[in-house]
């Protein structure tokens, strides 16, 4: 329910929780020109978050995170149990950013890096094998820079 409540506050739109995965998407279904913004913010909210259940909660979880922007597909899917989802190449490289990431990284794709960067700290992390795409670079996020919102 927290990051329910950080979804609100950061202007995005919660997709679904599959399991232990989390998917949430800013720039939809309103286009929004700072969605990789809040991402970003979204993102770190989420590790912060976390940290704070720990501490009070006296557990050690941690998430991967992955970030990627660009176009995607969105609407109702099926002929029963209607259930509004996302698909498409933007959507399949952020769940591999996540799923090849480390415990408590915030991966992100170049694509994303590029829109963010005047706000936040990033770091190549260098060329990553992504299924269906190859060598691709990736970037870890580490904050937002002294001074950003």
């Amino acid at each position: 329910s927290s990051f329910d409540s950080l979804v609100d506050v950061h202007g995005l739109e919660k997709i679904k929780t599959i399991g232990d995965a989390y998917m949430a998407v800013a720039g939809v279904p309103n286009p929004a020109e700072d969605h990789a913004l809040r991402g970003a913010r979204m993102a770190l909210a989420v590790h912060k978050a976390l940290a704070i259940f720990n501490r009070n909660n006296e557990v050690a979880w941690e998430v991967r995170i992955g970030v990627h922007s660009g176009p995607l597909m969105a609407g109702i899917i099926g002929s029963r149990k209607f259930a509004y989802d996302l698909w498409g190449d933007t959507v399949n490289l952020a769940s591999r950013l996540e799923s090849q990431g480390e415990s408590g990284r915030i991966q992100i794709s170049a694509d994303t890096a590029k829109l963010i960067e005047a706000e936040f700290a990033v770091s190549e992390l260098g060329m990553v094998e992504i299924r269906n795409r190859g060598q691709t670079p990736v970037f870890k996020l580490e904050g937002a820079k002294l001074g950003a919102r």
